[in-house]
């Protein structure tokens, strides 16, 4: 069968085209048609946005008879050979056609237990996230997972996977092979073999500073810029992996992007590293094309963004920017080794950590593509969104101090109970970030020390973290906790100490360089979409010394980050990397 084109579908009658994309939405004829209404489409991505949009604007009645259509996996259609030629290709993808009995008969207790629960069959892209299908085991689990989600929640999410199903099988229909975004997964991938120990035996990812799995993983960027085309790779005083492909004659400027490597305990393999491989992958296809641009792209894999073995967060974009505290090299971590002892085993030459600061004049701005590390794309069903600025932040350290004592024989009355009052402080940070709107407030972080079941406790220690869109709204929520915490303390007779550990500005994205983003999206067939970043990322270190933008890609999972289930698609990823490649040739255009 001859492939399908745009041109192809954007010129057929409406009842033809409507049959070139018989069975994409199964057994539901109509969200193709409803799409195809709005012909013409520039792009594959137009197309699978427009299809999303049709489901996502229809009454919950059509979008659950949508999910209804679909069979169970290794179900009933399975054993009677009546699933449609597309489902049947999905699930023998995935081996589901190979199930040993105990795999069938599990696989079909939680189908019954999850379409009683819901309503409806439990739905997944069993082709995944890289398009090569998922194993028997990850679907088993995915389900088991998801059969403990809510209603809402689960409609959604069936329906996002629906939207997965359909972009593949238009892949296949149109031949389209996403192959540079497979190359940044694989990418990923090899570069999540690394962990710390206590984490990898568990099949679960840590990489945290100046760590052995910390050093081999910058060894490993190092030789894949090296295999991608970079002129030039260094790791510098700090860790940072600083890749250079050099301009088509005597440049005096440079692009400066990149992201973070290291990653928080028990994380995902996205965060971060998605904005060391995107551009790197615009780097490999210059070389073999033998071509250059007019000014440098230097991609730096920042070492350190997370603050999770020092309290030294954004340490690596820090030092390009002259903001490396020379305080930090006396911190020791949970193992009593001090960050200086840490960077001298590795090699590094802390005598040269000043020279690392950047100078403006040499750079024409940085740029950063991202994870969006949160559920706002994946709700829209938009692969990438344009960052309009990075939420202003602080963070503290606190202790609350009583007395420890009897839990029998101490009344309530006369207790000066440390963990009731930060109890009391976390749901006054709750309640006051909220009054804002679009502030957020956590305390991540509880601890009673040498606490017993039996002992009312005497201290608690515990972490604040809060954002706000600008300096002024983060300073008002912060200076409120602050004083609610002191009156806390009072009140309850207790002593209470914060100890402010981070503080960094709002970064409002520059306006030539959120354009150029805005435009590269839309030179896709997709809308523009801008959003604010609640999450601190290196750009907002940049923001200190150039013009910064940058690029969100959507997570799946809900968007979920932090987390094992972090996760993006090798087509979000080719996307992300079409968008890079276009900005570039803006900025080249631009400076010429």
């Amino acid at each position: 069968m001859a492939t399908l084109t745009l041109e192809h579908l954007n010129t057929a009658s409406l009842d033809a085209a409507c049959a070139l994309l018989d069975g994409l939405y199964e057994h539901s004829p109509w969200i193709a048609r409803a799409a195809l209404e709005q012909r013409p489409f520039v792009s594959l991505a137009q197309l699978k946005a427009t299809l999303a949009r049709v489901v996502s604007e229809a009454p919950e009645t059509a979008q659950l008879a949508l999910l209804r259509a679909h069979p169970e996996l290794a179900g009933k259609a399975m054993v009677d050979k009546s699933l449609t030629a597309e489902s049947t290709n999905e699930q023998n993808t995935a081996g589901l056609t190979r199930c040993t009995p105990a795999e069938f008969e599990k696989i079909q207790t939680l189908n019954a237990a999850y379409n009683t629960k819901f309503g409806f069959p439990f739905i997944v892209a069993v082709r995944g996230p890289r398009g090569t299908g998922l194993s028997k085991a990850e679907i088993i689990a995915t389900l088991q997972r998801r059969l403990h989600g809510q209603a809402a929640f689960e409609l959604q999410e069936c329906l996002r996977n629906v939207h997965r199903i359909a972009e593949i099988r238009l892949n296949d229909k149109f031949g389209v092979s996403v192959a540079r975004g497979n190359r940044v997964w694989d990418w990923q991938e090899t570069l999540a073999q690394y962990s710390d120990p206590g984490f990898a035996e568990q099949g679960q990812l840590s990489v945290t500073y100046l760590t052995d799995a910390h050093r081999a993983c910058a060894a490993r960027i190092r030789q894949d810029m090296l295999d991608a085309g970079c002129d030039t790779v260094a790791i510098d005083a700090v860790g940072n992996v600083v890749g250079i492909y050099k301009a088509s004659g005597a440049s005096h400027k440079a692009l400066m992007t990149g992201s973070h490597y290291d990653t928080v305990r028990n994380g995902g393999k996205y965060d971060g590293r998605l904005g060391i491989y995107v551009p790197l992958a615009c780097v490999q296809q210059l070389k073999e094309a033998g071509q250059r641009l007019p000014f440098d792209l230097e991609i730096v894999a920042f070492a350190e963004e997370e603050g999770q073995r020092y309290r030294a967060t954004f340490l690596g974009s820090g030092a390009l920017t002259g903001d490396f505290k020379p305080e930090w090299l006396e911190q020791v971590d949970a193992d009593g080794i001090s960050m200086r002892a840490a960077m001298e085993h590795a090699g590094l030459r802390v005598e040269n950590i000043s020279a690392l600061k950047r100078q403006a004049d040499n750079y024409l701005g940085f740029v950063e593509v991202h994870i969006e590390q949160g559920p706002v794309l994946n709700a829209l069903n938009l692969p990438l969104g344009i960052v309009t600025s990075i939420n202003a932040s602080v963070r503290y350290t606190g202790e609350m101090a009583g007395v420890s004592c009897h839990a029998g024989t101490t009344p309530m009355d006369m207790r000066n109970d440390a963990a009731a009052g930060v109890a009391e402080l976390l749901l006054y940070v709750e309640q006051r970030a909220r009054a804002d709107g679009d502030s957020v407030g956590t305390v991540g972080m509880l601890q009673v020390p040498g606490g017993s079941i039996n002992v009312v406790p005497g201290r608690c220690a515990f972490s604040l973290d809060m954002r706000a869109p600008s300096d002024a709204q983060r300073d008002a929520l912060a200076r409120d906790v602050l004083k609610k915490a002191a009156h806390i303390a009072e009140v309850r007779g207790l002593q209470c100490t914060l100890t402010e550990t981070m503080r960094a500005r709002a970064a409002p994205s520059a306006a030539v360089w959120q354009q150029r983003w805005e435009a590269a999206v839309s030179s896709l067939g997709l809308p523009p979409f801008r959003m604010p970043s609640g999450a601190g990322h290196d750009a907002m270190k940049l923001h200190d010394l150039m013009p910064q933008a940058m690029l969100f890609v959507r997570g799946e999972n809900a968007g979920i980050s932090h987390n094992p289930l972090e996760s993006t698609t090798s087509d979000d990823m080719e996307l992300a990397v079409l968008a890079f490649d276009h900005l570039l040739m803006q900025v080249a255009g631009d400076v010429s």
